[in-house]
């Protein structure tokens, strides 16, 4: 994903300090990045979506018929609640440290509240929370840019948007491209 300020400023915090609720801000005065409440809002997002799916396996095990590219265009079937669930599990075992994971595991897969965690983690509120809101920001980074399929925002991952190779975009009969599988651009 594209960091720029269309896309940043609908999930800023109006009272972020760091940003002004602009949603990026500005490094060593060259490169704008986003704000930790962008990425935090981010994981918040994805991981909600995580807990729709983990209400709605005991019900439902659907299967879904996707397009796949290729010089053929087959379909393939996938299961895409539980690729999502498997996704963000694997996507935060590589991100995260030890210590992160074990707080990502027990405070947001596990439910416990803080004052378990921080018993089970022996360590002081203050630490807890600084590593809750290092947890976030990590994985609202890693969500938003993960190549070539990102976990956000959750409702392209879910229509199976199909990405193609440059140069391997088929015409019908001569006609040109039209572009229509290149991504919009987003604003506020």
């Amino acid at each position: 994903m594209e960091w720029d300020r269309s896309n940043a400023i609908g999930l800023s915090k109006v009272a972020c300090l760091q940003c002004g609720g602009a949603g990026v801000r500005t490094i060593w005065k060259v490169k704008e990045a986003p704000c930790n409440c962008v990425l935090r809002a981010v994981f918040r997002a994805c991981f909600t979506r995580y807990r729709e799916c983990v209400a709605l396996a005991k019900y439902s095990s659907s299967v879904s018929l996707e397009f796949s590219h290729g010089k053929d265009g087959g379909r393939t079937y996938g299961r895409k609640i539980e690729e999502y669930m498997a996704d963000i599990c694997l996507v935060s075992k590589r991100t995260l440290s030890e210590e992160e994971h074990q707080v990502f595991r027990f405070y947001f897969l596990l439910g416990a509240d803080w004052k378990q965690c921080c018993k089970r983690l022996s360590t002081d509120r203050g630490h807890f929370f600084h590593l809750v809101y290092r947890v976030e920001e990590k994985l609202g980074k890693a969500f938003a840019e993960l190549e070539p399929y990102a976990l956000y925002p959750v409702a392209a991952y879910f229509a199976g948007t199909i990405k193609r190779a440059p140069g391997s975009a088929r015409t019908s009969e001569g006609y040109p491209e039209q572009g229509w599988e290149d991504e919009m651009p987003l604003s506020a």
